[in-house]
């Protein structure tokens, strides 16, 4: 579990210039959970890419890894007003030009652009060995419907926090 949710946190705690917000919002748990209900199929999507070449054929992620992310795609549009809203709350924390240009953004143009930066860095922060690991972890979550797996993640982030504030990258989670 651990690793699904450092991978789902690493795409989303480095969205465009998170990390340069002097003070970045909190997110509350469920506009948490909206974000990674909307970024799971993306973030399936570039760990099955990124460890094709490191599981063996009958890995779960390479049998069933485009099937997963196809069925919790299902759940994006319901997902997508609370992640748009984290997304524009964690981006005010930008110079105001970049901040105005995503919230002007309409949805059609915002959400594949997301789509694509979570993908590709997903690829990009997930060390090889550890596929092995994630495919186990997601091979256990897969039979749970993607709104249970988002609040997992998302609990899972709250209760990894070791400062008593639970940070996830760059951003907070709010106390409840």
């Amino acid at each position: 579990m651990r690793h699904l949710v450092t991978a789902a946190t690493i795409a989303l705690a480095a969205l465009p210039g998170l990390a340069q917000a002097a003070e970045p919002p909190c997110l509350t748990a469920a506009e948490f959970s909206s974000l990674a209900g909307y970024a799971l199929p993306s973030v399936i999507s570039g760990t099955s890419q990124r460890c094709a070449t490191t599981l063996p054929a009958d890995a779960f992620l390479r049998r069933n890894g485009t099937q997963l992310a196809g069925r919790y795609a299902e759940s994006k549009p319901a997902s997508w007003p609370g992640a748009k809203a984290a997304f524009l709350k964690l981006s005010s924390g930008q110079s105001s030009e970049a901040a105005g240009m995503f919230k002007s953004m309409p949805d059609t143009s915002l959400q594949p652009m997301l789509d694509a930066l979570i993908s590709g860095m997903v690829g990009q922060q997930i060390v090889p060995e550890r596929c092995s690991m994630i495919d186990r972890v997601v091979r256990l979550l897969a039979p749970l419907p993607p709104e249970n797996t988002a609040e997992l993640i998302a609990l899972a982030a709250g209760l990894g926090s070791k400062s008593g504030k639970a940070k996830v990258g760059s951003f907070e989670l709010c106390k409840a």
